[in-house]
């Protein structure tokens, strides 16, 4: 049996306020089978998680026995992609398993930084500076 994380936060309160407390189970449910069936498709799948604060958008892999040199993570538009290319073995013979993450809000791609520790990678994107919100100050004539 191997564990497959689910990662996709969702709060859950008693008050419907008129709603179908029962409103968007559905997708809730297809959406996890979804995570499942993915990691049965794939033997090397690696668990990911997305958050984000005011300044940047972390994205935070993790991957043991990886070694730095074996890393590959590449950003385009709002995709992110962490592949790991290592060998194994003398036989030279290599496995490559990658992830490829949709980026929740526009980055700025050439600011986008990554460090590995401890099996870790955690990739820091910044957020371009329309996205940032900021206090506006209201004037009284």
């Amino acid at each position: 049996m191997r564990y497959v994380r689910y990662t996709y936060p969702v709060a859950r309160t008693a008050y419907t306020a008129g709603r179908n407390i029962w409103e968007g189970l559905d997708q809730e449910v297809n959406r996890l089978f979804q995570t499942v069936g993915s990691g049965w498709a794939s033997e090397h799948a690696f668990p990911v998680d997305v958050y984000t604060d005011k300044e940047n958008v972390f994205v935070r892999a993790e991957l043991p026995g990886v070694e730095r040199e074996a890393l590959n993570v590449e950003i385009t538009d709002d995709q992110l992609t962490i592949s790991v290319a290592r060998k194994l073995g003398e036989n030279e013979t290599s496995e490559n398993f990658s992830r490829t993450i949709t980026v929740p809000e526009p980055v700025q791609g050439e600011k986008v930084t990554a460090a590995y520790v401890d099996g870790v990678l955690t990739v820091t994107l910044p957020k371009i500076e329309a996205v940032k919100p900021r206090k506006i100050a209201v004037n009284v004539n």
